[in-house]
């Protein structure tokens, strides 16, 4: 899933806990998403524990998709 317009992950640095709430199917493409973006190559076990933590709250959930954003996003 590829976000566009409304997308609810965060750019930038986050000082408040993201609101709302996502389903966790929305939430595990939303990760998948992130990473595949980022170029970050999966195994097994990687996608596994996405799956897992697919299912944590949506603010950890945004939070951690968004980190992987913006880790993404910075020069070498």
């Amino acid at each position: 899933m590829t976000y566009r317009g409304n997308d609810p992950i965060s750019d930038g640095p986050l000082d408040n806990a993201p609101f709302g709430h996502s389903p966790e199917s929305l939430q595990r493409d939303a990760l998948f998403a992130e990473l595949d973006n980022a170029g970050v190559e999966l195994g097994t076990y990687d996608r596994l524990i996405v799956d897992w933590i697919a299912r944590w709250d949506y603010p950890t959930v945004a939070t951690i998709a968004s980190l992987i954003r913006r880790a993404s996003r910075t020069p070498k």
